[in-house]
């Protein structure tokens, strides 16, 4: 929306973790829409500060914000997937400004389309998915909640973290997600977010 990349950020701060208040590099590009700092902070407090063990799935990762919060939090494995070329190469760069602080983690980056790295990922092999793609391709975003469904393990605590407009009722997103409930929601301005959270029985 011509609104939105009016108002995109020139930087993103990383409020939490090894990597607390280094800022990354936001491109000019028009799908580009990171996660606020108030939605992170609010999301991050969801999750818990520590994130020790987890492995983490950014796929439609932009800047990369919300993985890199996550590795700075202590996840084991964070893997960004961004189809971008110019964004890809962005995270690269941003992520090669954070090596001064290693972090305790790996950090994997790839360049390729989100919903076909999400396919050819084994069923329950990611503890935490974030889930933020462009806002107006609803089925873009639809498929991937269903492949994420798959992908991420409830057994062992699994969430998926979804962001959508606020054009899109809640009810219709966690039909898409029929076997997780929505622990966490929160509205913000023009974004819904939810914290999807694996059932035990």
């Amino acid at each position: 929306m011509p609104k939105q990349h009016a108002e995109l950020p020139k930087k993103v701060r990383i409020i939490g973790g090894v990597w607390r208040s280094r800022l990354l590099d936001v491109i000019d590009l028009p799908d580009l829409r990171p996660t606020t700092d108030r939605i992170r902070e609010t999301l991050f407090n969801w999750l818990g500060q520590d994130l020790s063990g987890l492995r983490c799935l950014d796929v439609f990762a932009g800047t990369g914000v919300l993985g890199f919060e996550a590795a700075s939090r202590g996840a084991e494995n964070v893997q960004l997937v961004e189809k971008n070329k110019k964004a890809y190469l962005a995270l690269t760069h941003n992520f090669a400004s954070l090596q001064s602080f290693p972090v305790v983690g790996t950090v994997q980056i790839a360049q390729q389309d989100g919903l076909e790295f999400l396919k050819s990922q084994s069923a329950q092999s990611y503890d935490l998915i974030f889930i933020d793609p462009p806002f107006q391709d609803q089925a873009l975003l639809n498929q991937a909640l269903i492949e994420s469904s798959r992908v991420c393990d409830p057994s062992s605590g699994g969430c998926i973290y979804v962001e959508f407009p606020s054009s899109r009722s809640l009810d219709e997103i966690k039909s898409l997600l029929p076997a997780w409930d929505c622990g966490k929601y929160l509205e913000a301005g023009q974004v819904k977010a939810c914290l999807f959270v694996g059932r035990s029985d």
